[in-house]
């Protein structure tokens, strides 16, 4: 494993990823509000972007397994947990309420820190602030 292509990796994947978003269009919150508009000005399209990433992403994820480790890493490190909790439901529920009233999640509120985006600068704040405030509700113990 070299080491030294880590952050290199870590660069490339990163602008694949932002560059995905842009041409997708998903650094635009009325693109995705109108995915999520099913009995209004429903925009479709978002679907198949959806199953272009599933369409790379699972055999992505079949090859690694097959191979036992990633290319860049010593172990392919997978989710410990496998239950459904409390805590999961209401913070999946408070994702999925924020994309659904601000049309922005992580990644594209982020990306739209790059262009300026009005959006993304009380946005992305009111994110960190809201990763912050989960450390209130998390158990102290199992961590």
């Amino acid at each position: 494993m070299n080491r030294a292509l880590i952050p290199l990796a870590a660069f490339v994947s990163g602008l694949v990823f932002g560059l995905g978003l842009a041409v997708a269009r998903m650094t635009q919150p009325e693109k995705v509000l109108n995915f999520l508009d099913v009995f209004g000005s429903w925009d479709p399209s978002l679907g198949l972007v959806m199953a272009g990433a599933l369409a790379v992403a699972v055999p992505g994820y079949a090859w690694v397994r097959r191979r036992g480790s990633p290319v860049l890493a010593e172990a392919l490190q997978l989710p410990e947990k496998d239950t459904i909790t409390l805590p999961l439901l209401l913070g999946a529920a408070l994702f999925g309420m924020g994309w659904g009233l601000a049309g922005y999640c992580p990644g594209p509120a982020v990306a739209g820190l790059g262009r300026i985006a009005a959006e993304s600068l009380w946005f992305v704040p009111a994110m960190i602030a809201g990763m912050l405030a989960s450390d209130l509700f998390r158990p102290r113990s199992g961590r």
